[in-house]
């Protein structure tokens, strides 16, 4: 059926001749009389009476004007959603992130977003960084806030913030049970090369006191970590190169795990410092500054073909506000 014969029928039965609706819709009247006899031929029946001042529905006539009507309305309001979600800030979006960076990053920002977009709905995704990035490319997320993301044409990275995966230590751990003497090194181990930090800094002596309790306590163990996080392999790597690395391994499954361990102090975590520290100020601090460390930059992500309507930029321009205000508020 013919969108335009539908309005025309509604034109004349609801001016009641062919004459009114000529001149309501500004056409000749026998464009009129040959749409609807098309429309009467499309659905094999008569609609209109004609009599000598006009016209008059038929029973069907009557039920076609009905849903004439209902078809009207739905995409009178058909055409409002589609301006508003265009030009005003309405809107469904998903946003993807890992579950630990989430619960630092998403409470505060989500409590003004919210209460200042209200017609905005926000979807929360948790996958791993890896994850995210290919669920933006392949459309099924909207933003992806991701650590140490790799480029792909598709996508924009924009710079949020910056963090580390570190060894983090409760502050009230006690020290463990072995003496420190049985990890200093050995008396014709004093002449040995400088130790040289991860993250390129100045050299550190093995002879240094600090350093020394951090390696005891290192040796000692257990280390706790998550075994598919990335960067944790990529740190035990890096301890075990600096001859740091325990066979004491507590291996866990997510990071709020490793966490939870290391604040009931049963041995050195690693952990993003941001991760550790949010919940907690100050029960898990650096073991070392001199130990090594692998330095992480979260982004958002989000494609390049975007539809820019006017919620996703205020989703995208929040969610870029927010981070680089966390990096500037708590910059580690």
């Amino acid at each position: 059926m013919d969108l335009r014969d539908l309005r025309y029928f509604a034109a004349i039965a609801n001016g009641g001749s062919m004459t009114a609706a000529a001149k309501a819709l500004r056409v000749a009247q026998p464009t009129l009389t040959v749409a609807m006899k098309q429309l009467e031929e499309h659905l094999g029946t008569q609609l209109f009476i004609r009599e000598h001042n006009g016209v008059r529905l038929t029973v069907t006539g009557e039920e076609l004007l009905r849903h004439a009507h209902d078809v009207f309305r739905l995409m009178e309001e058909a055409e409002r959603r589609i301006k508003g979600l265009e030009s005003e800030e309405e809107g469904t979006f998903v946003l993807g992130c890992h579950e630990s960076l989430g619960a630092y990053f998403l409470p505060t920002f989500m409590a003004r977003f919210l209460r200042d977009c209200p017609k905005i709905e926000l979807l929360i995704s948790n996958e791993n960084s890896a994850q995210v990035r290919d669920s933006v490319v392949e459309r099924r997320t909207d933003f992806g806030i991701v650590v140490n993301p790799s480029p792909h044409p598709d996508l924009v990275m924009v710079e949020l913030f910056h963090d580390a995966m570190d060894v983090l230590v409760a502050e009230d751990a006690p020290p463990p049970s072995r003496p420190l003497s049985a990890y200093l090194p050995p008396a014709d181990d004093a002449d040995a090369p400088p130790e040289t930090s991860r993250d390129g800094g100045p050299p550190s002596s093995r002879r240094d006191p600090a350093f020394e309790i951090a390696r005891h306590r290192l040796l000692a163990g257990p280390i706790i970590y998550a075994g598919r996080v990335k960067q944790c392999q990529d740190l035990c790597e890096a301890l075990g190169n600096a001859g740091l690395l325990t066979t004491r391994k507590l291996v866990v499954g997510d990071l709020e795990m490793v966490k939870s361990l290391a604040l009931a102090g049963i041995g050195p975590a690693l952990l993003p410092r941001r991760v550790g520290s949010y919940g907690h100020e100050g029960k898990l601090v650096r073991l070392n500054p001199q130990l090594p460390f692998i330095p992480d930059t979260i982004y958002l992500l989000y494609r390049a073909d975007m539809h820019r309507t006017s919620a996703a930029l205020r989703v995208k321009d929040a969610l870029i506000a927010h981070g680089k205000q966390l990096d500037t508020q708590h910059a580690v």
